[in-house]
């Protein structure tokens, strides 16, 4: 009976090493991370252009606002993104590009709304 106490101990260590993550909830947390990028990168299009952001000072304006919102999401989570989701990767990077067309989508129209009509 020693041994099986043994090899209880040493099945249990390795288990508590081993992170164990839900597929769904991953999943649900990513789709988070896009619709809030998503938004985000509509909001700060938005602001580029009702403040007349041109060129590199409006691409500036949207990687600020991703930082934010990146900062925004790992505080959210309370710091603890291995609770969450895989790899810091997927809360600082994922959906980075993604949401820069419409960026530049909503900056070229507020900013033709607002500046140019």
């Amino acid at each position: 009976m020693a041994g099986g106490d043994a090899f209880e101990k040493k099945f249990n260590e390795v288990s508590n090493d081993i992170p164990i993550f839900n597929a769904e909830n991953i999943q649900n947390n990513m789709k988070i991370i896009y619709y809030s990028r998503t938004f985000l990168s509509i909001v700060g299009g938005v602001i580029a252009g009702i403040l007349g952001f041109t060129g590199f000072a409006g691409f500036v304006l949207y990687f600020l606002v991703m930082a934010v919102t990146s900062v925004g999401l790992i505080a959210k989570a309370k710091f603890s993104v291995q609770s969450y989701f895989d790899s810091w990767n997927r809360v600082i990077l994922d959906g980075f590009l993604g949401g820069l067309m419409s960026f530049v989508l909503f900056w070229t129209f507020a900013y033709d709304i607002v500046h140019i009509f």
